[in-house]
């Protein structure tokens, strides 16, 4: 018996679409990784995806990744020493709260597509888009 997704196909498309305007703010690069569990620490783990997609290659240091653990109900967005560099130590906070609020509801993709949407807007402040900007990471949904 095989297992249902997580995300049907259109919950799915309506994250990448997100990431896909989201982007167009800023030169910021945004990609969301879906597991079920892990073993360890969420943060390491969160770490390790986001090196494993080579997240750390974007020319600006600019790559957020928002992880998350499904069964596990484990939830982590990570960006970047580019971003970290700049960026006041709470910022990611409101952004994950926000994602947050909406799992609380069981409203899992629409938490996401929240939480992209706001880092879109707070990447922004310090990473604009400029006319020359390539995506520089892959937009779909990663799984483990």
């Amino acid at each position: 018996m095989s297992k249902q997704p997580f995300f049907t196909e259109q919950e799915e498309q309506q994250i990448v679409t997100a990431i896909q305007k989201a982007e167009k703010n800023t030169s910021g690069e945004i990609r969301v990784h879906i597991e079920a569990t892990f073993e360890g620490d969420v943060m390491d783990r969160a770490i390790y995806i986001f090196n494993d997609l080579k997240m750390y290659e974007t020319k600006a240091k600019n790559g957020v990744l928002f992880y998350l653990a499904t069964e596990a109900k484990q939830f982590v967005i990570l960006g970047d020493d580019g971003i970290n560099d700049v960026v006041p130590v709470n910022f990611w906070e409101s952004t994950k709260n926000k994602v947050i609020n909406q799992f609380k509801k069981g409203q899992f993709a629409q938490g996401l597509i929240d939480g992209i949407q706001e880092a879109g807007q707070q990447l922004k402040i310090y990473f604009q888009y400029q006319d020359d900007d390539i995506n520089e990471l892959p937009d779909e949904i990663s799984k483990n």
